[in-house]
């Protein structure tokens, strides 16, 4: 049976996914990004234009689907991506869940209990986002440096068991590549396969062993930070993806940017116009236009790149799907 993922325009079979970026943003807010009232004041219009535009790109590049794994308290706007989706032809899977504690809006859902959360999540996931009807179709879940807070661990349990009663996957933020293990033994406990779960951001490190010891318990290894290379430079992300292919991992491994094609606001005091000057390969087209190219180059056959970019992002979904 084939996996069915919702997308921001409707249901699609992940048979029909295509070339599958996993990790970027068509916009973020960070919490509170509407209180500056310093900076430039949002113009829908504008940014849409500008959203499409670069979603429009990525489409000559034969890229058919973005997951943007904005979780609710980041700005989350589901009707502007179904917007993007309609006008670029891209589809976009948008998600549910709840972002790191020191980052996010943790007050209210900490306030649920685990099951009440998890019920959020599914409703969110089966009926729609708020009155839009638009459907969630993956569940982000984060966790922070070096260690799993108490409400993280509620999040991530929660956003596990919803996983488990509909049949969608996870995906998730880590800090400095640490408590990728403690994800996985979380949402392993509740009863779902790690093969449900992108390890997000896990290619911000040398460290080859760490990466090979997600895939080894089944996860897919988030390579998810190309063009950000005040973590590691992009040539170690290139290695090591090479690495992980040549020692057995093709089938673990998935690729993106961690791109943000519009702020709400300015991030961390700043215009994002300061941040995207200093990371200028940081937009979603850097893996066709650099990146590909050279992995080519380090020996990567045509077959395997499109196994990472259509055939492991479709298996993600059925895994989740037939739970």
């Amino acid at each position: 049976m084939d996996a069915i993922v919702n997308t921001v325009t409707g249901p699609i079979p992940a048979s029909q996914l295509g070339r599958t970026l996993v990790h970027e943003h068509v916009l973020i807010g960070m919490p509170g990004w509407f209180m500056n009232a310093c900076a430039p004041a949002f113009k829908r219009k504008e940014a849409i234009e500008r959203v499409v535009d670069a979603f429009q790109q990525l489409h000559s590049y034969d890229v058919r689907t973005v997951i943007d794994p904005c979780p609710m308290d980041l700005g989350r706007d589901v009707e502007f991506y179904a917007e993007v989706s309609q006008k670029s032809g891209i589809n976009l899977v948008c998600a549910t869940g709840a972002y790191v504690e020191s980052m996010g809006i943790p007050y209210t859902l900490n306030a649920l209990s685990v099951e009440m959360v998890a019920e959020c999540f599914i409703k969110e996931i089966e009926i729609g986002v708020a009155e839009t009807g638009i459907r969630c179709g993956v569940i982000k879940i984060a966790t922070g440096d070096g260690k799993v807070t108490d409400y993280e661990r509620k999040m991530l349990t929660a956003a596990a068991m919803a996983a488990k009663a509909v049949g969608v996957p996870l995906i998730s933020h880590t800090q400095n590549c640490t408590c990728g293990h403690d994800q996985i033994d979380i949402v392993t406990g509740q009863g779902v396969r790690a093969s449900s779960l992108i390890v997000g951001h896990s290619c911000g490190t040398r460290d080859l062993d760490y990466q090979k010891s997600l895939a080894d318990r089944g996860a897919f290894v988030g390579f998810d930070r190309f063009g950000i290379e005040t973590e590691v430079p992009d040539a170690v992300r290139m290695h090591n993806l090479k690495a992980m292919v040549d020692i057995g991992h093709k089938d673990r491994v998935v690729v993106s940017h961690d791109a943000v094609s519009c702020w709400l606001g300015w991030i961390r005091g700043a215009d994002p116009i300061e941040l995207h000057n200093a990371l200028p390969n940081w937009k979603m087209t850097h893996l066709f236009e650099n990146i590909l190219p050279e992995l080519k180059k380090m020996g990567m056959r045509k077959d395997e790149v499109d196994h990472i970019l259509v055939e492991n992002p479709r298996r993600y979904f059925a895994d989740a799907f037939l739970r």
